[in-house]
């Protein structure tokens, strides 16, 4: 779980693609999953599971929110918009895709430096490791903390969106 509070961490915001401004607050009492993505890693192939995620759930309260970030090894080099017409005609992505931004580092972006402070399965807490590290947000403000090779559909991710969806 966290260490910054809900209200916090829901009113931390962060630019759309378009560049207006929004927060996880926006999204209401859904259960997120927040995913820093990149187009050119090896790990990429996550889009099909988080575009499954998004479909099989969010008639029942679930978002996927994709954070692209260039910080790993330049897998994430386009631009915005090269990105959105990348992740809707490879993998036809419906979920919201925002503004590239920086996990790690003084530059972070803010949500991410609250994000950071959640603990993992292990109860390690801190720098995002790679591309397409995974916080499912549950609607109670808690969050739960996936290390990239864990895959979105991992039985994990699901129970804990599944227990969190209203029933």
């Amino acid at each position: 779980m966290t260490e910054a509070t809900t209200t916090d961490l829901r009113d931390i915001p962060f630019r759309t693609a378009d560049g207006a401004t929004s927060t996880l607050a926006d999204y209401g009492d859904r259960v997120l999953l927040v995913v820093n993505v990149a187009s050119r890693c090896g790990l990429t192939p996550q889009y099909e599971q988080l575009e499954h995620l998004q479909r099989a759930y969010a008639d029942r309260g679930f978002t996927v929110l994709a954070f692209p970030c260039n910080q790993f090894m330049g897998q994430e080099p386009g631009s915005v918009e090269e990105i959105l017409e990348y992740c809707s005609t490879t993998w036809g992505v419906t979920f919201p895709v925002f503004d590239k931004i920086k996990v790690n580092g003084s530059h972070a972006a803010p949500l991410y430096k609250a994000l950071k402070s959640a603990r993992d399965a292990d109860g390690k807490k801190g720098r995002i490791m790679w591309n397409f590290e995974k916080f499912v947000i549950t609607p109670a403000g808690d969050v739960h903390r996936f290390r990239p090779a864990v895959k979105p559909d991992d039985p994990a991710i699901v129970r804990v969106i599944e227990e969190n969806l209203p029933r």
